[in-house]
């Protein structure tokens, strides 16, 4: 199946590079290109995406507020976040808004094109011991008021759950938690299906955010 990639930056050059990229991928085909949010917003009324690249910094509408908006809609595509630094304020509020990853624009073209289909199968997150640095670095930027109502979602999972839940936290792979815990990996993923349905999460990262939003897991990665 073909992957279909939206491209969003102000840089043309930026756009082009990433498109002769994405080009030479027998399963990724660049379906739409816009310079800003707004245009963003548009186009996608109109195109069927499945992963959109988004720059955080654009005129008229930047890409954390077209990020929030994208993902507001029902069935929208995945977000992957463009960001020139590794921990960027931006790239933390795109997550919270709804992406399900970020990478670094001078990321090697075969990272980048991992990071896309990682991120149309929603099976991995990108870089999740980069994500937690961001998150380390900015949790004190969580809103704490917010963080009481979150906790009774948390009452719905297991034992085992809020275990899986705290080690998706601190950035290990399903592998990695199934040698933690001594489970098969297929376990374990069963087990990361479940947190999402229960929570009505996304995506991994979406567990990293909560789990920090509610004080699950602690700045320094720490359950």
């Amino acid at each position: 199946m073909t992957i279909r990639v939206m491209l969003v930056d102000d840089q043309v050059l930026l756009r082009t590079g990433f498109r002769m990229v994405l080009a030479a991928q027998p399963d990724m085909d660049v379906v739409a290109e816009a310079g800003n949010g707004v245009e963003a917003l548009e186009v996608l009324r109109s195109t069927a995406v499945d992963v959109v690249l988004m720059d955080v910094r654009m005129p008229k509408l930047d890409g954390v507020e077209t990020t929030r908006r994208i993902c507001a809609d029902t069935d929208p595509p995945k977000v992957l976040i463009l960001t020139t630094f590794d921990l960027d304020e931006y790239a933390f509020s795109g997550l919270k808004a709804g992406a399900s990853g970020f990478m670094l624009k001078d990321v090697p073209p075969g990272e980048l094109l991992a990071a896309i289909r990682a991120v149309h199968s929603g099976d991995a997150v990108v870089a999740p011991s980069t994500t937690r640095r961001l998150l380390d670095r900015f949790a004190p930027m969580l809103p704490s008021t917010g963080a009481r109502p979150e906790h009774k979602q948390l009452e719905r999972l297991t034992e085992r759950e809020r275990e899986v839940m705290v080690l998706v936290a601190q950035g290990l792979s399903n592998g990695e938690i199934a040698a933690r815990l001594v489970l098969s990996e297929a376990t374990v993923k069963t087990h990361v299906g479940r947190i999402l349905t229960k929570l009505g999460l996304r995506d991994r990262v979406q567990v990293v955010v909560l789990a920090y939003e509610t004080g699950l897991v602690r700045a320094g990665g720490h359950g």
